[in-house]
């Protein structure tokens, strides 16, 4: 199979994906939970009245809970309805290659969740010209420190978090053989991400086993503390004047990197057997 002929199926394989999730009443009304739930923070927290800053930290562990959720909503039946329902057999007798199938699901499925996170960042954000006070809050001490920029970058990397996300999520969905065993290993996944990896630390750090020095590159490892050492390194930065000690950009960076090829190559691997894989 030639690099185009890949592409093209790829392509045809993620313009599916969109049909599919336009075509979802639990996924557009979940949807709509999210943006109203992103808009509801903005106006009732500090945001509302101090800035993109204190908007960035409102949102960062509302962020950091419901995104992972939203991947896994997106994403967790995306490759096993098509093996229960018969259609992965189906596309494979037309040679349908694994890269071309897995890219095009994750390309589809990750336009529409990078869509919705962006669109309702970005709707919180318009809200700060209209609800911010005249006298600026003590986290945002000039112009400078509580800047539009700062936010954008928020956004941006609230995006590669959901993406990160939607490829350990369509990694599960490659592997798992029943629904059952997909929602049980998501819903494990989510647990420890959003809560296990850090309190093992935590228990670390008390017990003495983890020092201070080495848990900022620990935190990297997970997906939901490198993220939020992302943020808070390059789009909050000072707070009250004091800067934020948030780890190493770059181990953050690279262990959120780190999470996406792994699920991206899970997903390419699990999607069906090497003994059937034929020449593809």
């Amino acid at each position: 199979m030639t690099v185009g002929e890949t592409v093209g199926d790829l392509f045809v394989v993620a313009t599916r994906e969109l049909r599919t999730v336009a075509r979802t009443p639990a996924l557009l009304g979940i949807s709509v939970v999210f943006l109203a739930s992103v808009v509801g923070v903005a106006w009732g927290g500090t945001g509302g009245g101090g800035g993109f800053v204190p908007l960035t930290l409102d949102l960062l562990t509302f962020t950091e809970v419901l995104v992972p959720v939203l991947a896994v909503a997106f994403g967790y039946r995306s490759i096993l309805d098509d093996r229960l329902t018969g259609e992965l057999d189906m596309l494979r007798t037309f040679d349908v290659g694994r890269v071309a199938y897995v890219g095009g699901v994750y390309l589809g499925r990750g336009m529409a969740l990078v869509a919705l996170v962006v669109a309702s960042l970005l709707v919180a954000g318009l809200l700060v010209p209209v609800l911010t006070a005249d006298q600026p809050t003590f986290l945002a001490t000039n112009e400078a420190a509580d800047s539009l920029l700062r936010f954008v970058r928020f956004v941006a990397l609230a995006a590669a978090f959901s993406l990160v996300m939607l490829a350990v999520t369509v990694a599960v969905s490659a592997a798992a053989r029943t629904l059952r065993t997909a929602f049980v290993l998501v819903t494990a996944l989510v647990a420890v991400f959003v809560l296990g990896a850090d309190t093992a630390l935590l228990a670390g750090l008390a017990a003495g086993v983890v020092s201070p020095e080495g848990l900022s590159g620990l935190l990297a490892f997970g997906p939901n503390s490198a993220f939020r050492g992302l943020v808070l390194s390059s789009a909050v930065g000072v707070v009250g004047g004091a800067g934020v000690n948030a780890g190493s950009p770059f181990v953050n960076a690279l262990g959120l990197f780190a999470w996406w090829a792994v699920g991206l190559g899970v997903a390419v691997w699990r999607v069906w057997p090497n003994v059937e894989r034929g020449a593809q």
